[in-house]
């Protein structure tokens, strides 16, 4: 059941969420974002410190005398795109879009926040965590490095993400692998370019970033156990601009996501082996530079069935999926990080309209502003339930 305090100022909220929407910021580029968020949380009366990782911001509130503390998170980052959608709060930034949705969880911490500090009801501290930069270069990872967990000790922290694909008010979650781990890197191939009538006085890049495309799939084919699942994508092979000259260089983008640590570095390590024997037998040389990467999310085993069970008793058994429904998605979140750090969980929140839903990074994505109380009185009782 929604809280109807929530719900009395629902209308506000989805304002503000409007407000982030017509204004994205990219990753680590947050700054009229978490000056707004900054503003909110001291008008309610919390504790807010800024800067960590940037343009982070986490906000701090006491109630009573317990002892335990909780952490809960949203993210603030858009994307580098144009929407097409024809709404009122379209994007006003051209070629930045919120297609992921940051904008409905920042919306749905702060409506959660703002009840949480005016019925203080718990007994603990919660520290509300908005985030940079999480479709980046880990933006949890940047908070963490400057001391999150440090200077904001957590018992537990938790995440959500919804997911316009499943049916709205209706939760998914498992402990274990959630979401997978996310690799990307740059191959340069190093050649010798010249006429292409004269191929025989070269050492074509071309040539070998095509072997080393397909040679790569055989990681999933021959090197790793069929049970595993693993995604190698060459995402962009660039080489030469026109007809007849044989390049000196080549790129090639290269994505790896897995679901195991352990086969993440089985994986990598092959890698690395095919590309420099590829680039070898047509007489190049090669270098890989990791450009980011994101661990496996697992959810601990306590927290989700905490978790789950919050969902459960708020909103029903029948809008809470079993765990043996739920299946892991090749998707990355550098929520990720803050797991390894602290037990946690991380949960998708259905937010399907029921007629034109897009999926996430789509130009047409919208969020459904008819879900952000669902999330809201979420946050609350999952606050009040760990801080009794």
């Amino acid at each position: 059941m929604l809280i109807k305090e929530i719900l009395a100022f629902e209308d506000e909220m989805i304002a503000i969420r409007r407000d982030f929407h017509q204004h994205p910021e990219l990753g680590f580029e947050e700054v009229r974002t978490s000056a707004r968020i900054a503003e909110l949380l001291t008008s309610w009366g919390y504790d807010v410190h800024r800067g960590l990782g940037g343009t982070g911001v986490v906000g701090t509130l006491k109630a009573g005398n317990g002892s335990k503390r909780l952490g809960l998170r949203a993210d603030m980052d858009a994307l580098p795109m144009q929407e097409l959608a024809d709404i009122p709060w379209r994007s006003q930034v051209p070629g930045k879009m919120h297609a992921c949705g940051h904008d409905g969880h920042c919306a749905m911490l702060l409506s959660a926040a703002r009840y949480l500090a005016e019925k203080r009801p718990f007994s603990g501290t919660l520290h509300v965590i908005f985030q940079p930069s999480e479709e980046s270069y880990g933006g949890a990872r940047r908070m963490m490095d400057d001391g999150l967990f440090r200077l904001f000790p957590c018992d537990a922290v938790f995440g959500l993400h919804n997911f316009p694909l499943l049916p709205a008010g209706h939760f998914f979650t498992k402990p274990g692998p959630l979401m997978a781990s996310s690799d990307s890197m740059t191959i340069t191939l190093h050649g010798k370019g010249g006429h292409g009538a004269t191929p025989e006085n070269t050492l074509d890049p071309t040539v070998a970033g095509a072997a080393i495309v397909m040679a790569l799939q055989t990681i999933v084919s021959r090197n790793v156990d069929p049970q595993d699942a693993v995604v190698v994508t060459v995402g962009s092979l660039q080489s030469g601009s026109t007809h007849n000259v044989i390049p000196d260089s080549a790129l090639l983008k290269l994505n790896l996501r897995t679901f195991s640590a352990k086969v993440r570095e089985q994986a990598k390590a092959r890698i690395e082996q095919l590309v420099q024997a590829q680039a070898a037998s047509f007489g190049l040389t090669a270098t890989i530079q990791p450009d980011f990467g994101y661990p496996v999310t697992i959810n601990h085993v306590a927290e989700t069935d905490f978790a789950t069970q919050v969902a459960r008793d708020t909103f029903g058994a029948d809008r809470v999926a079993d765990y043996a429904e739920v299946k892991p998605l090749m998707g990355s979140e550098d929520f990720a990080f803050m797991l390894e750090d602290v037990p946690g969980n991380y949960i998708w929140l259905g937010t399907s309209t029921g007629e034109a839903d897009y999926a996430v990074h789509h130009p047409l994505y919208q969020f459904n502003d008819a879900c952000l109380s669902t999330g809201a009185t979420y946050w609350a009782r999952l606050t009040e339930a760990f801080l009794r």
